[in-house]
């Protein structure tokens, strides 16, 4: 269930940045900034794919604005990874996962 993201990566002028432009908005029309994992605690979309890449490790930064995602690497740190993680974003069963039937249903 969910739909891949479709991402389009760029590089930005600025070494150690990525641009990653999607085809969906995750924040609306506002924008969220991480500066660490800590920053990444709620449970909406940007904030969950901040814990990702954070966890991921390698990144000191994210910033969400609507479709575009930039991500601030460590020195030396390749964006190797990143894409992947975003198209996989929305989706909820993956290969081997089974879904789980809620007690009381009629079945």
């Amino acid at each position: 269930m969910g739909q891949p993201v479709t991402v389009i990566e760029k590089q930005s002028t600025r070494p150690g940045v990525v641009r990653y432009e999607i085809n969906r908005a995750i924040t609306g029309t506002g924008h969220e900034y991480y500066r660490s994992i800590d920053d990444a605690q709620g449970d909406k979309p940007a904030d969950r794919l901040a814990r990702m890449l954070f966890e991921r490790g390698g990144v000191t930064a994210v910033h969400v604005n609507a479709n575009v995602i930039t991500v601030h690497l460590a020195d030396g740190s390749p964006p190797s990874g990143i894409k992947p993680m975003i198209e996989d974003l929305f989706l909820y069963y993956r290969d081997g996962v089974v879904p789980e039937v809620p007690s009381g249903t009629v079945g």
